[in-house]
């Protein structure tokens, strides 16, 4: 009796990153998925589950990436205004090959606004605690909304930044996130 063919996840969901990535979310389905791999449908839900299954487990993938760099940046028992800082410091650092796959996870999202609601979450988690109507608070949910701003913009291709450029972009940041800062 032959032994059955073992169905690798990672490597089906770095085939869903490449569907959503090429040609969005909603062509990311059971059957597109299945095509890509050379495998039955049957193979992907047995491995995956459903669509929503398969974008939550990118997005799981690709935040326990993330969270492992910003742990090791915050340390234990951070502040509101140190996780910000790492944060800043983790989306500074990143590579750009990881970056683009969160952009182009989170531009799929716009196609089905069903999964936003935990993205949602993560990005208010991110400013919880922070005392918005200090001085220092003010300036680190701005610091926070200009690193994002700066993520998307790059790493989605609307405004590409050469290294420098993201370097300097990212020290005028953390400039907001010094005591003082302008």
């Amino acid at each position: 009796m032959a032994r059955p063919r073992s169905i690798d996840r990672e490597k089906l969901l770095d085939a869903a990153e490449g569907i959503m990535h090429r040609q969005g979310a909603a062509a990311l389905t059971i059957d597109a998925l299945a095509r890509a791999c050379g495998i039955t449908k049957g193979g992907v839900q047995y491995t995956l589950g459903t669509k929503d299954d398969i974008i939550d487990a990118l997005f799981a993938r690709w935040n326990r990436d993330y969270e492992a760099k910003f742990a090791a940046i915050a340390g234990a028992d951070a502040d509101p205004l140190q996780r910000l800082r790492a944060h800043v410091a983790a989306t500074r650092q990143a590579d750009d090959l990881s970056m683009t796959k969160a952009a182009s996870l989170m531009a799929g999202l716009m196609q089905t606004p069903e999964h936003l609601g935990s993205t949602q979450g993560w990005y208010r988690d991110r400013l919880a605690g922070l005392d918005a109507g200090t001085p220092e608070g003010r300036r680190a949910r701005l610091a926070f909304l200009a690193c994002e701003g700066a993520f998307l913009l790059h790493f989605l291709r609307f405004m590409p930044l050469e290294d420098a450029e993201w370097d300097a972009v990212f020290r005028d940041i953390g400039g907001l996130l010094e005591d003082g800062g302008a």
